[in-house]
C-alpha cells in the first residue's frame, strides 16, 4: 500500500502510525475501499468489536478525501445517531490535530465535516435519519456499525445511499459487527455475498490486542447471543426471539396466496388497527397436523386517513363466503364492525384480548414455529414481521407477542392458529404434540429455558 502515503502515516491516539499498527486485515480492507479501478464499488467490512472500526473508517474517508476526492465534492459519514455520527468526527479531527503542521494547513475540520482548503472537496457527518440523503451525489460514503442501527423507517434510509453511489460515480462502505439475522442490515448483507457489485470481507473473533481477561468478563457477563455477535462476529438471533431463523425458513413452504378447498374448514382471524398499527386478516386451515397460512391481507391506516372499517368489511363477508369461514375478532377492537357483519349472516367467533389470551396464543404460535407445524407463503414482510417478534413474560409462566409499532400481521397469524389448534390438534415434523390443554405446559417450558434452541 505503498502508493497512500497519507493513510499509513495517520497518527493514533497512542502515537504510533496507522500503517505500522495495522494488521493485515485492515491493510487489506483500506486498500480494497481505496481502489479506484476496483470492480466492486460497494464493500461490506465485517468485523467484532474492538477492532477499530471507526477509527479506520475515518482514516480510510481522510486519504480519500484528500488524494482522490474531485474539487468541490462531497463525501459522507453515516452513524445510527448524532452521538455516533460524532465519534466519526472526533476521529477525522482527531487524525488532523495529531497530524499537525502538515495536515493543518491541508484540511479545515469544523463542527460536522473536514473540508480540504485547497480544493474545496469535504466530507460530512450525518446521522442516518436526516431527511436529505435523498439528495446527495457522493464521492464516498461510509457507513458506521449498520447493524447498530435502529429499525426504523428513517434509519433504513441506507436505500438513499446505495442509490445515489451511481450518479457520481462513488463508493461505500460499511463498517459493522454482526447483529441480529432479524435485523434489516442482514438483508443487505446477503444481497453483499451473493452481488458482484460487492466485496465482503469478515473477521471473526476479537482483535488479538484485545485483552482475553476482559473478554472472559464480558463471555460470563452477556448472553450467549450479545457475546456471539460483540465478539466472534457471529449473526446469531437474540434468546427471546420468537423464531430462530432456520426454523422460520423450514415453515415456508408456499409460492403465495391458496384458493379455497372445499374439504377444508378455515378461520378468517382479524386483528384492527386503525391509524398507527396495520390492521390484519389472516385465513387459515388445519389438516394432517399442521396449520397453514393460506392468504393474509392488511390495510395500512395513518393519523390522517385511518383504516377504513367499511372496506374492510366488505372484504370480509366477501372472504367469508367464499372460504365459507368463521371470522374470529376481539369485540372490544370493532364492537361496530361485529354487529354489522353479524346482520350480513357472517359467522362471528369472539376472542377478546386479555393478558392470559395473548399469552395463550403467543405460546401456541411459538410452539407452531419451533415444530415446523405452521406452512408459510413466501412473503417477505410476513417473514420481516415473524423476524421481529419477541416473547415476553409479562407475568410468571405467561408470554406475550411483543413487536413494534406498526407490526401487526404476527396478531392475526397467531390468533388464527391458536384458535384452529384449541379446537383440534397440530403436530409438527418434529414430532411434538400440540394440543387443547398441553399449551399452558410449554409456556413454562419455553420461558424456563430461555427460549433457547428452538
Amino acid at each position: 500500500m505503498s502508493e497512500f502515503k497519507l493513510l499509513r502515516l495517520l497518527r493514533l491516539e497512542d502515537g504510533s502510525r496507522w500503517g505500522d499498527a495495522a494488521t493485515d486485515v485492515q491493510r487489506a480492507d483500506a486498500i480494497a475501499v481505496l481502489d479506484r479501478d476496483s470492480s466492486t464499488p460497494y464493500h461490506w467490512l465485517g468485523r467484532a468489536r474492538g477492532w477499530s472500526k471507526t477509527t479506520d473508517l475515518a482514516a480510510v474517508a481522510l486519504e480519500a478525501l484528500v488524494t482522490q476526492a474531485p474539487p468541490g465534492s462531497r463525501s459522507f459519514a453515516f452513524a445510527a445517531d448524532k452521538d455516533q455520527a460524532a465519534l466519526l468526527v472526533d476521529a477525522l479531527a482527531g487524525f488532523v490535530s495529531r497530524g499537525a503542521p502538515i495536515l493543518d494547513d491541508v484540511l479545515e475540520a469544523q463542527t460536522w465535516r473536514i473540508v480540504v482548503k485547497r480544493t474545496g472537496a469535504s466530507l460530512v457527518a450525518m446521522a442516518a435519519d436526516e431527511a436529505s440523503a435523498w439528495e446527495l451525489r457522493p464521492f464516498l460514503a461510509v457507513c458506521d456499525e449498520l447493524g447498530m442501527w435502529p429499525s426504523t423507517r428513517s434509519a433504513r434510509r441506507l436505500e438513499a445511499v446505495t442509490s445515489s453511489i451511481p450518479k457520481a460515480p462513488g463508493r461505500l462502505a460499511i463498517m459493522t459487527t454482526a447483529s441480529d439475522p432479524a435485523h434489516w442490515s442482514a438483508r443487505v448483507r446477503e444481497h453483499g455475498l451473493a452481488d458482484p457489485l460487492w466485496r465482503v470481507s469478515e473477521v471473526h473473533g476479537p482483535p488479538p490486542w484485545m485483552d482475553s481477561e476482559m473478554i472472559e468478563e464480558a463471555r460470563r457477563r452477556l448472553p450467549p447471543s450479545s457475546f456471539a455477535r460483540l465478539f466472534d462476529n457471529v449473526w446469531m438471533s437474540g434468546e427471546d426471539r420468537l423464531v430462530a431463523e432456520e426454523d422460520l425458513a423450514a415453515c415456508v413452504v408456499l409460492d403465495g396466496p391458496q384458493e379455497p378447498q372445499p374439504a377444508h374448514r378455515y378461520v378468517l382471524a382479524v386483528d384492527v388497527g386503525l391509524k398507527h398499527d396495520r390492521t390484519a386478516v389472516a385465513v387459515c386451515h388445519l389438516r394432517d397436523g399442521i396449520v397453514t397460512l393460506d392468504r393474509i391481507e392488511t390495510w395500512q391506516g395513518s393519523r390522517l386517513k385511518p383504516v377504513s372499517l367499511a372496506d374492510l368489511e366488505e372484504w370480509l363477508v366477501r372472504a367469508a363466503a367464499e372460504y365459507q369461514a368463521h371470522v374470529l375478532v376481539d369485540p372490544w377492537q370493532a364492537a361496530l364492525l361485529v354487529e354489522r357483519l353479524r346482520r350480513r349472516s357472517v359467522r362471528i367467533d369472539e376472542f377478546p384480548f386479555t393478558s392470559q389470551s395473548v399469552g395463550r396464543i403467543a405460546t401456541t404460535l411459538y410452539t407452531l414455529l419451533r415444530e415446523h407445524a405452521l406452512r408459510l407463503p413466501d412473503d417477505e414482510r410476513l417473514l420481516d414481521e415473524l423476524r421481529n417478534v419477541r416473547l415476553r413474560e409479562s407475568s410468571p409462566g405467561v408470554l406475550r407477542l411483543d413487536h413494534d409499532a406498526g407490526r401487526h400481521d404476527d396478531m392475526a397469524v397467531a390468533l388464527a392458529c391458536h384458535r384452529l389448534v384449541e379446537k383440534g390438534e397440530a403436530r409438527g415434523p418434529r414430532g411434538s404434540w400440540v394440543a387443547r390443554g398441553e399449551i399452558e405446559g410449554i409456556a413454562e417450558v419455553a420461558v424456563g429455558s430461555n427460549v433457547v434452541g428452538y
